[in-house]
C-alpha cells in the first residue's frame, strides 16, 4: 500500500480523545483512521510517569502493526509523559502529541483567572510546568486537577446532575473571584462543554487543544508528503482494550455527536 493511502493512528486512555479524532475527521475528511481507546487503563492521571510511558508504547506499537502512517497522541497525559520518546522510537512517522490550549486562553484578556483544568498528573509534569511559565506574565494562571472526571465520561455521563454537581463544586471557589477563560487541558472533557456552560457565567470561552492539533497533523502531513489522495469518505475504525460492546458503541455515539444522560 501506498504510504499516503495508509490510515492515521489516534489514541487515547479511553473515549476522550474521540474529541480530537472528530476534529480531525473534519479536516482530513478523506483520510481512513484507526482510533485505539485504552478504557481498561483509565484513567491514565493518577498513574506513574513510568506506567503511561508503557501504556502508550503498547497503544503505538498497536497502531504501528495497523500499517499506519502516523499517529496522535489525543491524550494530553500521554504527551506529557511520553511524546519525546516515542518520537525517538517511531522517527519514520509523524507523531502528534496535544497540550492545553492556554496561548489562545491568553489571547483573550478578561479579568479574572486563566483555570486549566486536567488530570493530576498533567498538572504535575514538567511540561506543563515549563507551559505555565511561558505564559506567567501575560495572565493569572490557576491550574484545577480533576480527579474522578474522566472515570465519569468513561461511563457516559456526560451531563445531568452528577456532572453538574462535581463541575459546581470544583469551580464555586472561583466564581466569585472572576474566570477569564476555562482551559480544558484532558481530551475527555470537551464532552461536558455543555454542563460546564451551565456553571459558567455567560461569555466565559472555554477552550480545548482539539482543533489546533488537527491542524498539526495536517501540516505534518502535508509536509512528509503523504495526504491521502481519496475522493470519498475515509473509515474509521474503533478498538478498546475493555473490548466490550457497550464502550465501543459510547465510541460511536460521541463521535457521531450523540450525548448520553444517565
Amino acid at each position: 500500500m501506498k504510504e499516503e493511502c495508509k490510515p492515521i493512528g489516534f489514541f487515547d486512555s479511553g473515549v476522550g480523545g474521540i474529541s480530537v479524532l472528530k476534529e480531525a475527521t473534519k479536516l482530513l475528511p478523506n483520510e481512513n483512521f484507526i482510533y485505539l481507546g485504552d478504557s481498561k487503563n483509565a484513567p491514565y492521571g493518577i498513574k506513574s510517569i513510568d506506567q503511561v510511558k508503557s501504556l502508550a508504547f503498547d497503544a503505538v506499537n498497536f497502531l504501528a502493526a495497523k500499517n499506519v502512517k502516523a499517529v496522535v497522541v489525543a491524550c494530553n497525559t500521554a504527551t506529557s509523559a511520553a511524546i519525546e520518546d516515542l518520537r525517538k522510537q517511531f522517527n519514520y512517522m509523524p507523531v502528534i502529541g496535544i497540550e492545553p490550549a492556554l496561548k489562545p486562553a491568553v489571547k483573550y484578556k478578561n479579568r479574572g483567572s486563566i483555570i486549566i483544568m486536567a488530570t493530576p498528573m498533567t498538572l504535575s509534569e514538567k511540561k506543563f510546568s515549563n507551559l505555565m511559565k511561558k505564559y506567567e506574565k501575560e495572565a493569572q494562571i490557576q491550574p484545577l486537577p480533576c480527579p474522578g472526571l474522566v472515570e465519569l465520561i468513561e461511563s457516559g455521563i456526560i451531563k445531568g446532575e452528577p456532572v453538574e454537581d462535581y463541575l459546581e463544586k470544583r469551580l464555586k471557589p472561583y466564581l466569585e473571584q472572576g474566570i477569564a477563560a476555562v482551559v480544558l487541558g484532558c481530551t475527555h472533557y470537551p464532552f461536558i462543554k455543555d454542563s460546564l456552560y451551565k456553571i459558567l457565567k455567560r461569555n466565559t470561552p472555554v477552550i480545548d487543544g482539539s482543533a489546533g492539533t488537527a491542524r498539526q497533523l495536517k501540516s505534518q502531513l502535508l509536509n512528509y508528503k503523504i495526504i491521502s489522495p481519496n475522493i470519498e469518505k475515509g473509515n474509521i475504525e474503533i478498538y478498546n482494550s475493555l473490548k466490550t460492546v457497550d464502550i465501543i458503541n459510547l465510541s460511536y455515539k460521541l463521535l457521531e455527536g450523540n450525548t448520553l444522560n444517565k
